[in-house]
């Protein structure tokens, strides 16, 4: 069994690593429908990547990339309200990826295996590629992590205190976007972001300071991982999902925990 399942845990185990702290991020500054949104909008990238017959890799990395500046642009126009801004970028790119997807009549894709994840069909070159991506942007996290938490705690006083805000949102929501680029396709593209804030709202609860936050989430979101995937295992249930499951469930025992 385990010989079987190292691939997955592996893999799992490094997206969890990542994605506790931008979890933590994501829940402190209430912008969830931002990672839902580009999480939904990679498949977009997908499908260009088809079209193009160019690395699939690259193009969901571009795609995630490239709508995180649009998002962050928009945003800052202040055209229309936030919410409605991710509402339509979000179903746009979805919709706009199914079409493309459509059309790739000699080109066999399994839809479900990119919108719930195939944890399990992790392959060598699968795990370089996703542990670059952890390296990458566990750097950036360490690097960044003072401004990025003033500006999230307060934006003004961050800003007062030299902090450029604008440049923390961007940078953000680029390691966002990086994140869901490597994990779409291990755990899916409708259920990556809830790796990311499930694990994070659980340890809210429970830690004292941002860095135990960021912390526990990581942690949890790797017990999630090996429960997800021996339940997987001794049920036959979909990997990615099985995962978010045993969040969730985390995260309701939390809170009985937390009132007794």
């Amino acid at each position: 069994m385990i010989e079987f399942l190292l691939p997955s845990i592996i893999a799992g185990i490094g997206i969890a690593l990542i994605a506790g702290p931008l979890g933590s991020f994501i829940v402190w500054r209430r912008m969830a429908y931002f990672g839902d949104t580009l999480a939904h909008s990679s498949l977009l990238g997908l499908a260009l990547g088809f079209l193009l017959d160019i690395n699939l890799y690259l193009a969901l990395l571009v795609c995630c990339l490239g709508l995180a500046v649009i998002l962050v642009a928009m945003q800052k126009q202040k055209l229309i309200a936030t919410d409605t801004l991710l509402g339509i970028l979000a179903h746009s790119a979805l919709s706009l990826g199914l079409i493309a997807v459509s059309f790739l009549d000699n080109v066999r894709i399994d839809l479900m295996s990119y919108l719930f994840g195939d944890l399990l069909a992790v392959s060598p070159s699968d795990l370089i590629f996703i542990w670059s991506g952890v390296i990458a942007v566990g750097i950036a996290v360490c690097v960044f992590w003072r401004p990025l938490l003033s500006s999230s705690i307060n934006e003004e006083l961050a800003s007062v205190e030299g902090t450029n805000t604008d440049l923390m949102q961007l940078i953000l929501m680029l390691l966002i976007g990086l994140v869901i680029a490597v994990g779409m396709k291990f755990v899916g593209a409708l259920i990556m972001t809830s790796l990311m804030i499930i694990p994070a709202a659980t340890a809210r609860r429970i830690a004292k300071t941002p860095e135990q936050m960021a912390a526990m989430a990581s942690a949890i979101g790797m017990i999630c991982v090996l429960s997800g995937l021996s339940l997987s295992w001794h049920f036959d249930t979909p990997a990615g999902p099985s995962v978010v499951v045993s969040a969730t469930t985390m995260f309701i025992l939390s809170h009985f925990f937390k009132r007794t």
